[in-house]
């Protein structure tokens, strides 16, 4: 997997993105409640404070937790939530050495179809179905792992030329028009809820 993304917007963040499968699935586990950008720069600082060039599940899942939490936690923090998601990002790691070997493209290598991924994606820690279908999506138009049935998995992330998601960010350009689709879509939900209290 080497890709050129352009999620972090930051080129040694997203280099590392774009040839490391467990980075990207470690943004997109902290893509929540935090900007995209930052989500996605999170795995680059994770593995420098490591010391390391990558990210390696096994060594991720062994170390002590109070040790990787004060790890994310040192400013400029890797997260809103650095503590919990310390634990979360340790979870995801526990998960795939238990699972896959502590090899993240086992995920989708013999996932004979979009739907498979899906579930797949949607057992690990931390991922919800939305979550997931982001995750296809991304996979998908960037990565050029293509699953029969990849963008119905995928449900509206798949959709090509939709500005949805962080799977459709290629540049500041695409990142504003994400966050323009996402800012309307919170703005509709407020107002079906105001209605709906009304």
């Amino acid at each position: 997997m080497n890709t050129t993304v352009h999620l972090a917007q930051q080129p040694e963040a997203d280099e590392l993105l774009g040839r490391s499968p467990l980075a990207a699935l470690i943004g997109m586990l902290l893509d929540q409640q935090i900007p995209m950008e930052w989500a996605f720069t999170g795995p680059y600082t994770i593995a420098q404070r490591l010391g390391r060039d990558d990210l390696d599940a096994h060594e991720i899942a062994a170390h002590d937790p109070e040790a990787f939490a004060a790890l994310l936690s040192a400013k400029p923090a890797v997260h809103r939530y650095p503590g919990s998601m310390a634990r979360r990002v340790q979870q995801l790691c526990q998960y795939l050495v238990e699972h896959y070997g502590g090899d993240v493209t086992a995920l989708w290598r013999d996932a004979g179809t979009g739907q498979e991924l899906l579930r797949r994606l949607n057992a690990l820690p931390g991922f919800g179905r939305q979550k997931a279908q982001i995750f296809v999506a991304l996979l998908g138009k960037q990565f050029g792992i293509t699953p029969e049935g990849w963008r119905e998995a995928a449900g509206a992330y798949g959709e090509p030329g939709s500005h949805r998601s962080v799977a459709d960010i290629t540049g500041p350009e695409s990142l504003a028009r994400v966050r323009a689709f996402k800012q309307e879509a919170k703005r509709a939900a407020k107002a079906a809820k105001d209605a709906g209290q009304a």
